[in-house]
């Protein structure tokens, strides 16, 4: 490896410790804290101290090393990550029969968890770094909530700046935080060297026999550790698998560890601290500082976590579970820095609604664990069905390996259930809320293409109608959009009819989004040449690309069609939908359908064709 490429992975690790490891970053300050009080209210006794130490390591080992930087990282998309990208591998297969439907809802069910995720996280987050102000004046403590609910608001009205401007400082910062991290677990560690003995897994295996039920439930706490787990998966497309892997090994496992490890030293000699143990572990002197470095940090987490909830909101438009919303671009280098105003407040209201109701960092972690977890499993399952499909592993080999993480995720999934009734249904309601929509606009749109192929005409039926009817022929360029490449567009047969005339040379355009995320610039656009001046143009985008019209004509006129002139009309079918007496999909969702269909974006905005340019064809559909 030259100089050059060095250099490039030194700095891609660092950006990568801002974006993918911030969440799991800020775990230290509530993750041991919930196993001693709070909700479960261990005895701070020397076997459970180690006990949860060991757990805690070999749940960082199994979970995200083993798991995700050793076996998940190899089903990539093309080189991206994620759930979405991961259920859209599975669409790409094509498996046959109910099973491949199957695994795409519970992957789309999967993806729907996170957006209660992308509300926790930084309510939990920013909460419980202020509330290290108790530790600095305790009588300031009926401040923390006020100051929460600002930064919180803050964070959420800059997302329309976009973090282009500041992206490059949250790697630098975290590294700091990641590095102070270690130095304080250091610190109390060599005080107390006898917390080492936690890296055998007897004593995590010894703690769960002693404590029977009350040991198993506080796996749901243990569980904390692994928050941002997901993102090393998602985020891979960013960064690539090596600046990942290498960070996670060398600088942040090893921080992280010793912090925890630390914190168990400091409650080894002081069992009374444990309702405060993360800023006990920080010398008077530097409370204040900390605080400050505390919250930033939660707050570059949260920002980590509000981008991810912006980008599968793009992925699942793309793909067609999501109505068309508003998709700005923050920056003008970065296509991966968007903001969508919609799913930006809905999670701001949210968020502080959470904040306003669980009031502080350990009532939220009992809301914490159920959906992440359950995201978890299915990441799991549909590895499973990829490394047995796509990468023709063998049934040993893949079952041997998915059984094991399924034990183990399972066994965290039992013991999070027992948060359902202390908070964590929210985070499944939402999940709930987010795929009905999903699945209600995907079903609704596939309705809507079936009503409207039956009422179209194939082409071959349309050029026998040119033929015969020989309409008026004006000069001009006209483009038909059209959602299918195998149809007559319903807006050109309507103008055609009621008219009587067509453009001298049309285009029939039809965008298709591609299960990968993203198509290269020589495959994106196909021309077919057919009679009577009719050219079909046929634009491929991948789910993670931003649709722009004057690309695609540019990469059309290279196929030797010219329709860039600003003369060009471009022919919309707008649907009027109403309520048909019989619902497809029953009234409640039917009525959704139409609902999501109002606020959804034109498709002429979405795809930026020059609003001046527009002519829309009206046609009346029922649901």
């Amino acid at each position: 490896m030259n100089n050059n490429e060095n250099k490039e992975l030194v700095k891609l690790s660092i950006a990568a410790l801002g974006i993918v490891f911030g969440d799991i970053g800020t775990s230290p300050l509530y993750a041991i804290k919930e196993c001693f009080s709070g909700e479960y209210g261990l005895a701070v006794s020397k076997a459970n101290v180690l006990g949860v130490l060991s757990l805690i390591f070999w749940t960082l080992i199994i979970i995200v090393t083993f798991k995700y930087l050793t076996v998940i990282l190899k089903a990539d998309n093309n080189g991206e990550g994620g759930v979405i990208a991961l259920t859209a591998l599975l669409r790409s297969l094509k498996l046959k029969g109910k099973k491949g439907i199957w695994l795409v809802l519970i992957g789309v069910f999967a993806a729907s968890m996170l957006y209660g995720d992308g509300m926790i996280t930084p309510a939990i987050s920013v909460l419980s770094a202020v509330e290290g102000i108790s530790s600095i004046a305790p009588k300031f403590s009926n401040l923390v909530i006020p100051i929460t609910i600002i930064i919180l608001t803050m964070l959420f009205l800059f997302q329309k700046r976009g973090t282009a401007k500041v992206g490059g400082f949250f790697g630098p910062i975290v590294m700091i935080w990641f590095s102070v991290l270690g130095l304080l677990g250091i610190f109390h560690i060599v005080k107390t060297p006898e917390v080492l003995m936690a890296f055998i897994p007897t004593y995590g295996i010894k703690f769960i026999i002693t404590n029977k039920i009350h040991g198993f439930i506080v796996l749901g706490a243990i569980f904390l550790v692994t928050t941002g787990a997901e993102a090393l998966y998602a985020d891979m497309g960013h960064f690539g698998i090596k600046p990942i892997k290498l960070t996670w090994l060398f600088f942040v496992l090893p921080a992280l560890v010793l912090n925890y490890f630390g914190q168990g030293a400091l409650l080894l000699k002081n069992p009374h601290l444990a309702e405060n143990v993360f800023y006990s572990l920080v010398p008077k002197w530097a409370l204040i500082p900390m605080v400050i470095l505390a919250t930033i940090a939660t707050i570059i987490a949260s920002q980590a976590v509000i981008t991810g909830s912006f980008s599968l909101t793009k992925q699942a438009i793309h793909l067609g579970y999501l109505p068309k919303f508003k998709i700005k671009h923050t920056s003008a280098s970065k296509q991966g820095q968007i903001y969508i105003p919609f799913v930006n407040y809905f999670l701001m209201i949210c968020t502080i609604l959470l904040v306003l109701e669980f009031k502080t960092a350990s009532h939220l972690a009992a809301a914490y664990g159920v959906a992440v977890n359950f995201t978890m499993i299915v990441t799991t399952i549909l590895f499973f069905v990829v490394a047995r499909n796509k990468f023709k592993w063998n049934m040993a080999k893949a079952l041997s390996i998915v059984l094991f993480l399924l034990f183990v995720e399972f066994a965290f999934f039992g013991a999070n259930l027992s948060k359902v009734s202390h908070g964590a249904w929210f985070p499944l309601l939402i999940g709930g809320i987010f795929f009905t929509i999903m699945t209600t606009w995907h079903r609704g749109r596939k309705i809507l293409a079936k009503e409207l192929h039956d009422l179209a005409l194939n082409f071959d039926e349309f050029m026998e109608i040119l033929k015969k009817e020989e309409p008026q022929r004006v000069n001009g360029k006209a483009i038909y959009l059209s959602g299918r490449d195998d149809i007559v567009p319903h807006a050109m047969r309507q103008n055609l009819k009621h008219n009587k005339i067509i453009h001298s040379e049309v285009g029939i355009l039809n965008i298709k989004i591609e299960d990968i995320p993203r198509v290269p610039s020589f495959e994106k656009v196909e021309v077919i040449k057919m009679d009577k001046g009719l050219y079909k143009i046929i634009a491929h985008f991948g789910y993670m690309e931003e649709i722009k019209m004057k690309n695609i004509l540019e990469l059309a006129f290279e196929k030797n069609i010219d329709f860039r002139d600003e003369d060009v009309s471009f022919f919309l079918g707008r649907e009027n939908l109403r309520l048909a007496e019989k619902p497809a999909m029953g009234k409640f969702r039917s009525n959704l359908f139409i609902f999501l269909s109002k606020i959804s974006m034109d498709f002429s905005t979405f795809a930026n064709i020059p609003v001046e340019q527009i002519i829309e064809i009206g046609v009346g559909l029922e649901i």
